[in-house]
């Protein structure tokens, strides 16, 4: 992705995960993509995505996902351990339990969700499934 945005001429940096919270104090918004758009309006995306909204929501960051309406599912995880074994370990690299490839950010750390049906707060996304599976 930072090859690609420098590519299009857009000034990026690229950081250690572990440097999160050190840089969010430069930031002003924070944009994650996601693998999955869950019920609630939290996400299912590469792991380490829940603590980068944690840290943001603690330092005052609106968080704003950018996801498709296709990767809306009918999945309703309440904490990390909702998640199904089949979607956490996809990878024959990482062959543990305990580490786990994806993980899942709750509604409460999302400021606004855009997708191709528009901007839509974290509430609004099971209306949106509704509508689509109706």
């Amino acid at each position: 992705m930072h090859q690609k945005l420098e590519k299009a001429g857009i000034s990026c940096t690229l950081i250690l995960d572990a440097a999160v919270g050190y840089v969010l104090e430069k930031i002003d918004i924070v944009f994650l993509g996601a693998e999955g758009v869950v019920e609630s309006g939290g996400i299912i995306n590469k792991i380490g995505t829940y603590g980068i909204a944690i840290c943001a929501k603690e330092m005052n960051k609106p968080v704003y996902v950018l996801a498709e309406s296709f990767k809306f599912l009918r999945l309703y995880p309440l904490n990390q351990r909702d998640l199904p074994n089949e979607l956490k370990h996809l990878s024959s690299r990482v062959n543990s339990k305990e580490h786990p490839l994806i993980d899942y950010t709750p509604p409460s750390y999302i400021t606004l969700l855009f997708s191709d049906l528009g901007i839509l707060t974290p509430s609004a996304v099971s209306d949106e499934l509704i509508k689509l599976y109706m």
